[in-house]
């Protein structure tokens, strides 16, 4: 535990000390005004949306769209969260925690010390977690502080609630993006090869899994010149699947759900047209029908995250370093 804890330390002091760093916390800082408070981000369209509430549907919830709500030119913060920031973030930390370390000769060094092999992997991880954590709590509280300062909405018990489950799995979300990284830092040995392909896992992911789906609907359930309404719903329930490959996906479903409880997921929405052939919307989800809505997105998540750090701890534990 103690070698455990030494390796913590000193790896959450690089991250906070070094350029690197410094350069992620400035890009979340700065992020999380721009998409608020910037000249059309959230802040200028909630204010109309709290306006007129009944006619955009802001009620006790309007805390939450905050986050939620995007501007004219600029999406919403929990996009920028699904796609860009933690994404990066998770990789940037992750790429060469490993093999940075074997390159400069210092992980020899240090396995030469009174520290286990796996308090070295597991030290690096734990860091990078709490990383992930410490930035995701600042950008939460700017956007918080900004809509309390600004528009002076207080945020309720549930709306709170909401939030910090919010946080929890991003936090989560953003140990599956380190872990994939980790998982090349301990498989190559140039730093370029595990940067390389952790950002075109990200890459593929985020601009090209969409096209990828429809592909595959297109594939399996061709359309014909003018379909049906059975053709459409089977060719979209399977876009639904196949993108729900993708992690990005997953978690957008979930954050939606948690911090926009009238929203629904896209499987929902499908199963209440093919029951009812007509878009029935029911009123906002209770929080605990919310979590059960997404826990199947988190327990996927999460057991992904897992098997990729065991993966990466696997390797670790059995391969040879030797002193260059």
């Amino acid at each position: 535990m103690k070698g455990l804890m030494t390796v913590f330390y000193k790896e959450l002091a690089d991250h906070f000390t070094s350029w690197r760093g410094i350069i992620l916390f400035i890009t979340v800082l700065l992020v999380s005004v721009f998409a608020t408070l910037g000249p059309s981000g959230a802040i200028e369209n909630l204010r109309q949306q709290l306006a007129t509430p009944v006619q955009y549907g802001v009620g006790r919830f309007a805390f939450l769209y905050l986050f939620t709500t995007s501007g004219e030119d600029m999406p919403s913060f929990i996009w920028f969260i699904t796609r860009f920031l933690v994404p990066i973030v998770g990789i940037v930390l992750g790429l060469d925690a490993i093999n940075s370390e074997k390159n400069s000769g210092t992980m020899s060094r240090l396995l030469a010390q009174p520290i286990y092999r796996d308090a070295v992997i597991n030290g690096k991880f734990l860091a990078g977690v709490v990383t992930i954590a410490i930035m995701l709590t600042t950008a939460i509280l700017i956007v918080s502080a900004i809509g309390l300062a600004v528009l002076g909405v207080a945020p309720g018990s549930e709306e709170i609630a909401r939030l910090l489950l919010f946080w929890g799995i991003s936090i989560l979300y953003g140990a599956f993006w380190l872990g994939l990284a980790m998982l090349f830092s301990v498989y190559f040995r140039p730093v370029a090869a595990s940067a390389v392909s952790s950002l075109g896992i990200w890459m593929f992911f985020s601009f090209f899994m969409s096209m990828a789906a429809v592909s595959t609907a297109n594939i399996l359930a061709p359309l014909s010149q003018t379909p049906t309404t059975a053709e459409l719903l089977s060719n979209y329930g399977i876009q639904i699947t196949a993108s729900r490959i993708s992690p990005i996906m997953l978690f957008g479903e979930a954050a939606t759900i948690l911090l926009a409880p009238g929203a629904r997921t896209a499987g929902e929405m499908l199963q209440l047209l093919t029951a009812s052939g007509a878009l029935w919307m029911p009123g906002p989800l209770s929080l605990g029908q919310s979590l059960l809505t997404i826990w199947p997105h988190l327990a996927t998540i999460g057991g992904i995250t897992a098997a990729l750090f065991a993966i990466s701890y696997i390797r670790f534990m059995r391969e040879e370093i030797r002193s260059t």
